[in-house]
This record gives structure tokens, sequence and C-alpha cells, in this order.
């Protein structure tokens, strides 16, 4: 009998995969997968004998010099990392090396140990929870700040427990040239150790935009999806992907025509990466010659690096919380003007302007908790004691500020320190803040220190309806003003952006909240008084058209939004701007404001 020969079936190619996730890095990435898994440690509850105590204690306290040490070590790996890199990560490992300190983490576990009779490794991972608990439960408007020093923590919490328990850290040494690096979650310390060379794109189940790891990807420039489910299911070692970026979507089993759209991509983000870079040394000046005033946001000073790599021209919002956090005191006159000096001196003449200290019984400042701030924050702590109300009820806090920034503007003649009064609603709060501002003033020159005749400006923060409806009076009390479009936003719609079920309903291109901003704007031009933008909305370079139609020239945004907003403001005209404000003002429909947005931004995208 005949048979017949066996033939080989063809190997039929897999079929595209798309999985979305959020875009945290811009670019386009082509290459085979890499995965990669943290061992992982497990924590089992364990208690102690009294006569233990000293032993977990110590192995803590090696524990932690081991972990300060791992983060030196991170610190000097950096420096082969491209500049902007370096001064992106750096102040991140700076404030690890803080919490590796006495911070309330440590302290917190010590305590654990000596009372609660628990190991070590036990003890920082129940503390580190509380802390983390403590900070997510915050009802506060800066979600993704408070996200960060969550995460923060967990990070710090998870570095010493594997140093504990003796659990190996992930290895990036045998990473394939070109390749893209998938995992359930990276930490900014795993994203410290990559190579930008080597790593062509990273993705991620877990993550998003605002986190420092996303933050330390765009500062290394590789291109990033982060958040992606699904995604190590559905991509194995050495699948063939495209990673974009930008849209944040990753393509597994890519077509041939997603190959051919993404190696088009390729050119045109190496194209505008050249151009963006460009535009650092060159000034945000419209088409028709109208300067505009680009200035950064800064939480702690590590960030200064970054601020000064991006350009900024001054600091429109010095926050002054980092000043209160992880400590059992309350920082005194000199420790702040040592603070404040800083960063005036690191700005080399151009203009800071420091808000006092916005807290509302919410976020987790200990030294403030402990008696000298209200206990119980209420049920809604956002509408409660928080801001320059809380400030005027126990107005030593603001005494001792004042003093600070004056004695550091008074020292630094040359520059162009301003203070700024946050969570304000009416004139009077306005007028006592300035009755106790002027009163410091006059203890200070009575104690003899020289200050200038004119003091710094006093301006105020357009965060509330009530702030914005009453601009035109409180403009009267007021030096400059400040418009704080994510908390306005908020208060306006009745939104919290974290809660899952209304976070929808937050939009900022809101005919309300347009007209609030349009309305604070327009009174303090009224009396040629300063005015600029410091929320979100002023590093949405979407958004830099309307905003400067409706007549703002300052702008105040995280560092690595500024080099986008410049691009756009070098590609428009102000009398373009004025006419399309108009057209967006006379709508009252959301999503009309955004067709009209996006499709005004899509036309200045192609100009420049």
């Amino acid at each position: 009998m005949k048979t017949e020969p066996s033939r080989t079936k063809a190997k039929t190619k897999s079929p595209e995969i798309t999985v979305p996730g959020i875009a945290v890095s811009r670019g386009v990435a082509i290459g085979l997968v890499y995965d990669t898994t943290e061992p992982a440690t497990e924590v089992t509850r364990r208690t102690i004998v009294a006569e233990a105590v000293d032993d977990e204690k110590q192995k803590l306290a090696a524990a932690v010099a081991f972990s300060r040490k791992q983060v030196g070590k991170l610190k000097t790996r950096i420096s082969v990392l491209p500049e902007e890199a370096q001064e992106e990560i750096a102040p991140l490992l700076d404030a690890h090396l803080m919490m590796l300190g006495n911070s309330r983490l440590i302290r917190g576990a010590r305590k654990r140990i000596e009372t609660g009779l628990l190991g070590a490794e036990t003890a920082v991972l129940e503390e580190a929870e509380e802390i983390r608990a403590v900070i997510l439960a915050a009802r506060d408007d800066d979600k993704a700040g408070l996200a960060r020093r969550a995460n923060e923590i967990r990070d710090i919490g998870r570095r010493l427990i594997r140093n504990l328990t003796a659990t190996p850290f992930r290895s990036f040494k045998d990473l394939p040239e070109g390749c893209i690096l998938v995992a359930e979650e990276l930490t900014p310390a795993d994203a410290a150790l990559l190579d930008p060379s080597r790593v062509a794109g990273v993705a991620t189940e877990e993550g998003g935009s605002d986190g420092h790891t996303a933050i330390m990807l765009r500062a290394l420039g590789i291109p990033a999806v982060l958040g992606a489910n699904g995604l190590t299911e559905a991509a194995r070692r050495g699948d063939h992907v495209v990673l974009d970026g930008t849209a944040g979507r990753v393509f597994v089993h890519p077509s041939a025509a997603t190959l051919a759209t993404a190696k088009e991509q390729l050119a045109a983000f190496a194209k505008e990466r050249t151009k963006l870079s460009k535009l650092r040394r060159l000034p945000a000046e419209t088409t028709d010659g109208e300067m505009v005033e680009l200035q950064a946001n800064l939480e702690i000073p590590q960030e200064l690096p970054l601020i000064a790599q991006a350009g900024a021209m001054g600091i429109g919002l010095l926050r002054t919380e980092f000043l209160f956090m992880n400590r059992e005191d309350l920082p005194d006159e000199d420790a702040q003007v040592e603070a404040y000096t800083q960063v005036v001196e690191a700005m080399e003449g151009q203009s800071v302007t420091i808000r006092v200290l916005d807290w509302g019984g919410e976020k987790d400042m200990e030294a403030l908790a402990a008696g000298v701030a209200p206990v119980h924050a209420g049920a809604n702590p956002a509408l409660g004691l928080r801001g320059l109300r809380m400030l005027l009820k126990r107005p030593e806090l603001l005494e001792v500020q004042f003093a600070a920034v004056l004695r550091v503007a008074a020292a630094h003649s040359d520059g162009n320190v301003r203070l700024l009064l946050p969570m304000v609603t009416i004139p009077e709060e306005v007028r006592q803040a300035r009755e106790i501002y002027e009163r410091v003033a006059r203890r200070l020159r009575r104690r003899g220190e020289k200050l200038p005749e004119k003091l710094p400006p006093l301006g105020v923060m357009i965060e509330t309806p009530g702030a914005a409806l009453a601009a035109d009076a409180i403009a009267l009390e007021a030096d400059f003003f400040a418009i704080g479009t994510n908390d306005l936003a908020m208060y306006t719609l009745a939104v919290d952006r974290s809660e899952v079920e209304v976070s929808h309903l937050y939009d900022p291109l809101h005919p309300a909240v347009l007209r609030l901003v349009q309305f604070a704007t327009e009174a303090a031009l009224r009396l040629r008084m300063p005015v600029s933008v410091c929320g979100e909305m002023a590093g949405n370079p979407q958004l830099t058209p309307l905003l400067l139609g409706l007549g703002v020239r300052t702008f105040s945004m995280n560092a690595s939004a500024l080099p986008r907003v410049k691009q756009a403001v070098r590609a428009l005209d102000i009398g373009d701007c004025a006419r399309f404000a108009r057209r967006v003002m006379e709508q009252s429909d959301p999503g009309r404001i955004r067709e009209l947005v996006a499709g005004f931004a899509e036309g200045v995208t192609e100009r420049a």
C-alpha cells in the first residue's frame, strides 16, 4: 500500500491583540517582549517576646543602613543616564534617603517593636500600610500628589522588608537590546536601573500617569504604557509588539499595517524631540510679539534642577507643606528661612511665589495633628477648617511663615519674592491676613531687621466659586491673583475626582468653570493686577489658546509640561486666541467646547 508523504502545516500567524492602557511617556517602540517579575515577599505576622525587642530593633537599624547604602548606589548609577533623567530621578532618591532617616515610618516601626512586640518586618509592613491608608484617605484635590506620597511609603517599606527577609530584588542586567520590558509593576527604583539605550519601551499592568515611575520614564525618554490590564496574559517573552506611549496602546503580534504606521511615527517623534530640545532657550513669545511668562510649580526643593532644565521663568507656586511633613515638631522661623533661601538663590533673581501652609486637617502632618491644628477634621475636610481659614484660627503659624519670607526677601533684594494665600472666599480674610503681615513686618523692624519699605506682594489663590464671584472685591485687597483651576473645578462641580462613581463629571471645560476663570481674570485685569493660572489647565497645551484669549499671560505648571506649552505659545496669535475664546464662551455644552478646543489645538500643532 502506497502511503502519502506527510505534509507539514504552515505556521499560522497569531492575530493582532490590542491591549489598552494609560499613556505615560510619549513615543513609539517596536521590539520583542522581555518579561520580568519580582520575587514575592511573604511576610507572616510575627510576634516576639519582650527579651527580643533590642535584637529586632538592631535588625531594623541594620536594614535601614543597608537600604540607605542601596539608594546611595542608585544615585551613583544614575550618573551615567541622560542629564534630564538625572535631574528628575536624583530628587526622588534624595526623598527616599530622607524617609530612611528619622521619619515617621522608621519611628513608628520602632514603636511597634517596643510596644506591640512585633518582629521588625511585621512592624515595618503594618506601619507602612497605616501611613499609606491615612494618605490615600485624605480629602484633597491633589489626588495625584497623595498617590505619589503613598507609593513612596510603600516602596521604602518594601525595600526594608526585602532586606529584613533577605529576599532578592529583581535584576535588569540582562535585558536584551531593543526589548519591550513588560511587568506587572515597576517601582521608581526599578526605573532608575533601566538603560534607555537598551530598553525600547516599558509596559506594565499597574501604575498611572502621575506616579514617580511615570515621571522617571518620561525623564528617561522611554515610551511607556502603564495600567495595561491583561497585558501579561496577552504577551509572552519573545512576542513581537508595538508600543504606542502617546495613545496608550500595546499591540501584540502587530499586523503589517500597524507596523508600517509605527515606523512612520518613530520618524516623526525623533524629529519632534529635536525640535522641543531647541525650545528651552527660546522665549515664550506669540507670533505677534506678546510675551508669556511660563513658570513652574515646586513641591520640594529637590525638584529645583528639573525646573532649571525646563527653562521656567520662575516659580509660580512653591508649596510649603514639605516643611511640615515627617516631623514631630513645627519648623521654626530659622528653619523656614533656610528652606526658602535655598529656593530663592537657586532661581537667581527670578520670581518665586511662596504659598503659605495649606492644611485642612486631612493631610498627613504629624507636627500639626499633635495639638496645633484641630484634631477633628469634620465629615468633609474639603469644606471645613483648611487653608487660610485654619491659619487665621492659628495666627502663630502664619506669623512664623510671614516672618521667614520677609527675612528672605530682605536678604535677596535682587529676587522677586511673593506671598500667596490659599483657600480664600471673602475679602475680610485677606484683610485679616494683611493685618498680621504688616504687624509681623513692624515687629521685625523693631528687632533690627532691614526690610524694604514696600513689602513683598501678598496674593490670593482663586480656587473657590465664592472667591471667583467676589473677585472684584477681593482684588481691592490683594496684590495679585493665582487661579487654582483644580480646586475651582472641584468646588464648582461638587465632584471629587477620586470618587469613581462621579469622577467622569469632573470637567475643567465645563462652562461654569470657564466663566469663573474669565470673571476672576477680568477682575484682575481691570485693576492692572497680575493674574496667573496654576492648575492642571496651565500645563495643557490644548488649553493654552483659550487661556491666552481670556487674558491670562502667566502660567505655572509642572516643569515637564513647560516645553509643549511654550511650543503652543510660539505658534499662536493673540488676536486669534481672543476670537477663539469669545466663541468658546458663547457655548453652553461642555462636549461642544471640547470639540472646539481639540479642533483649534490641531491647527496649532500643524503650525508649531
